[in-house]
């Protein structure tokens, strides 16, 4: 008895099933055409915009630091309760106040795991509720 035909078939199943996969992601401005910037209640936003996918593109867009404004930045939360009580402690700083400008600085969703989003300057209080934070729990497959 020949398993070879079998499990050829398989492997090429599971690659156009990846290929499908990948070919299926999208990218995302977060905030829309109105970026990422201070006036946007961005929970609202992911509200709307979900369901993410794993492997889709969040792209974070803000203008450079100006003389009276700090600017924004991007960090990730390790989890729910930094998230919620927006304490810094453990984040991990992904783009700071010039690496949004132009064209964005990108972030792959490539984890099956809540993602927490937020802007950290002015002293973390572009963080607190209805201000510069969400969050995004990418699903494996779209339906």
């Amino acid at each position: 008895m020949s398993f070879g035909n079998t499990t050829q078939g398989f492997i090429i199943f599971l690659l156009a099933t990846s290929l499908l996969a990948v070919g299926a992601t999208r990218t995302i401005v977060v905030g829309g055409s109105e970026n990422w910037k201070l006036g946007i209640d961005y929970s609202v936003w992911a509200n709307q915009n979900k369901p993410f996918y794993f492997n889709d593109t969040l792209v974070f867009k803000y203008d450079l630091p100006r003389e009276n404004s700090t600017g924004y930045s991007v960090y990730l939360l390790p989890n729910l309760r930094s998230y919620a009580t927006c304490d810094f402690s453990r984040a991990k700083l992904l783009a700071n106040t010039t690496q949004g400008s132009r064209e964005g600085f990108a972030y792959v969703l490539n984890k099956w795991k809540p993602y927490y989003f937020v802007s950290g300057e002015d002293n973390g209080t572009q963080c607190y509720p209805g201000m510069m934070k969400f969050f995004a729990a990418p699903t494996p497959t779209r339906h």
